[in-house]
C-alpha cells in the first residue's frame, strides 16, 4: 500500500488547521481511504473532536492501553492507536505530551537524531493506511520539525487575514529550510484558503497576496466557507445526515471538492 503523509500547518493559531485536518481524513476515510489522524498537538483539539464524535455520534468509547507519550516513550505507537471507525484511526493527543520535547533533548544527542525519531516510529505501522495526516501546534518545536520530517506532502491553511498570510509564509520557508537541511523528500501540496468572512474584499486582498507569494498552481482552487456546522461539530461530535439535513449535507459536500482537488493534486505531482 502506497501511504501518503501530509500535515496540516501554519504558524498562525486559530486558522482552522485541526479542522481541516479532522474533516480531510474524515472525508478520506468515508471514500474507503484507510486514514489515520495523529494529533501531535498537546491542545488535544484534534482528539477532542474526535472523541466526542466516538461518543456522541457512534455512541462507542476510545480504547487504547497507552498515550501517545507513553508509546513513544517505549518506542512503538501501535498501543496507542484508537480506533474510530472502519477506515480511521487516531492516534491521540494527552496532558503528558508536552512532555514530548524533553524526552527528545535528554535522550538524544542532536536535532537530527531527535528530528527523525518519530518518523521512525510512524513508518513501522504507516504502511496500514492510504492516509496519514498530522496535527501539529502553530509553533516552530519539536512537533513540527518531526511532522514535516515524517510527511510527504505539507498543506498550509491559510485563514484569510493578514496575520495568517504571515504566518503560512513563515511556514512555507521554514518548510524549505528544513528541507534543505535533511534532503527531506517533502513537496508543497497547496495552501488552502479558509475565508474570514466568506468572499468580503479582506479575503479576495488576502488571497490575491498569497497568490502573489507562493504563486497561482500552489493555490487550492477551492475554498473553505465560513459554516456553523463546522463549528457546531467540537459539540455535537462529526454528523453526516446529508440525506435529511441540508448543513451536513452543505459541510460534506464542501470536503468532497476540497478531497477531489486534493487527490487532483496528488496525480499531477506524482505524474
Amino acid at each position: 500500500m502506497l501511504t501518503t503523509t501530509i500535515t496540516t500547518g501554519n504558524f498562525k493559531g486559530g486558522v482552522g488547521k485541526t479542522t481541516n485536518a479532522v474533516m480531510i481524513a474524515y472525508t478520506l476515510s468515508n471514500r474507503g481511504k484507510k486514514s489515520l489522524i495523529v494529533d501531535l498537538d498537546p491542545q488535544a483539539n484534534a482528539t477532542d473532536l474526535l472523541f466526542t464524535t466516538m461518543s456522541q455520534v457512534y455512541g462507542t468509547k476510545p480504547d487504547f492501553s497507552e498515550t501517545l507519550e507513553v508509546a513513544l516513550k517505549k518506542g512503538s505507537l501501535e498501543n496507542a492507536v484508537v480506533h474510530v471507525n472502519d477506515n480511521l484511526d487516531l492516534l491521540p493527543s494527552d496532558d503528558d505530551l508536552q512532555n514530548y520535547d524533553k524526552f527528545l533533548s535528554s535522550s538524544f544527542p542532536d536535532d537530527y537524531t531527535q528530528d527523525h525519531y518519530f518518523s521512525k516510529l510512524l513508518s513501522k505501522i504507516s504502511s496500514k493506511y492510504d492516509f496519514v495526516i498530522l496535527d501539529v501546534p502553530p509553533q516552530l518545536n519539536k512537533f513540527t520539525d518531526s511532522a514535516l520530517v515524517a510527511s510527504d506532502y505539507v498543506i498550509v491553511i491559510l485563514q484569510t487575514q493578514e496575520r495568517s498570510l504571515r504566518g503560512a509564509e513563515t511556514y512555507v520557508k521554514h518548510l524549505l529550510q528544513i528541507k534543505d537541511d535533511y534532503s527531506l523528500d517533502i513537496d508543497l501540496l497547496g495552501v488552502l484558503p479558509v475565508l474570514q468572512q466568506n468572499g468580503n474584499d479582506l479575503d479576495l486582498d488576502v488571497i490575491e497576496d498569497a497568490t502573489t507569494s507562493f504563486g497561482h498552481a500552489n493555490m487550492f482552487k477551492q475554498k473553505v466557507r465560513q459554516m456553523a456546522r463546522l463549528k457546531r461539530f467540537d459539540r455535537t461530535g462529526i454528523t453526516n445526515n446529508a440525506s435529511h439535513d441540508i448543513n451536513d449535507r452543505r459541510v460534506h459536500h464542501l470536503y468532497d471538492l476540497v478531497v477531489d482537488e486534493l487527490l487532483e493534486r496528488l496525480k499531477l505531482i506524482r505524474g
